[in-house]
């Protein structure tokens, strides 16, 4: 029997509607951080987006045991020197209760690629009501999380950036145009010659003279007249 393993064309995603009426933060972000993962299902694989969306409503009225409203404080800092901020639960529910439940239930993914891409199926909404009444009561949908088709990157880096585009396109039309290195312009290729003759056997080629004449009129009058005194020297 071979080992199943899910793949992401086989996820099948619901709605799922929590509300936070009176409910501890933590319990409601462990529930929530949960079905967002897909722990609660039998196909479950940790390197894969398995889980369901989550609609959190009625934010305002999340429950903190303890002391939690003056002791939690929440960090903020810019980077930059005396750039650190500090705001209590309390100041920050009374801003935006709905940050509050996002940052418990994001604490609880995973801090990496696959955690971003989760952050997505969280809603919550501050009051009973939310927009998404036709997801949570239609069927599971299909994951629509599918690899995306080779080469889509250099496609969207090229409509962010025609430079890079008009580049590639005349670096390509000047290949075209160039002359491999293995073939000369025709303009520095020598004329054709005229093929020789074979001789026929037994024959060898004979030397062609230069006429007398020419050579005679080739000779300077200095030559002549060394040639002259070298035969008299000969002949005394």
């Amino acid at each position: 029997m071979k080992t199943y393993s899910t793949t992401a064309a086989e996820v099948r995603r619901t709605w799922h509607v929590l509300d936070a009426s009176n409910k501890p933060l933590g319990r409601l972000a462990t529930q929530a951080a949960s079905l967002i993962r897909g722990k609660h299902k039998v196909t479950y694989a940790p390197h894969l987006d398995t889980g369901d969306y989550v609609v959190v409503v009625n934010a305002e009225k999340v429950a903190l045991t303890g002391q939690k409203l003056e002791q939690k404080r929440y960090y903020s800092h810019s980077q930059y020197p005396g750039g650190l901020k500090i705001r209590s639960i309390r100041e920050q529910i009374e801003r935006n209760p709905a940050r509050v439940v996002e940052k418990a239930i994001f604490g609880m993914l995973p801090h990496n690629r696959l955690g971003r891409s989760l952050h997505g199926h969280l809603k919550v909404y501050v009051g009973p009501e939310h927009p998404h009444a036709a997801q949570v009561n239609g069927p599971a949908q299909p994951a629509l999380s599918q690899p995306p088709p080779p080469g889509r990157g250099r496609a969207k880096q090229a409509a962010a950036r025609p430079e890079l585009a008009a580049t590639a396109t005349e670096n390509a039309a000047a290949l075209a145009g160039a002359v491999p290195l293995t073939q000369a312009p025709s303009a520095q290729l020598p004329a054709a010659e005229e093929p020789v003759a074979a001789l026929p056997a037994g024959e060898a080629p004979v030397a062609e003279l230069a006429a007398p004449e020419a050579e005679a009129e080739a000779q300077s009058p200095d030559q002549n007249a060394t040639a002259e005194e070298a035969e008299e020297a000969g002949q005394s």
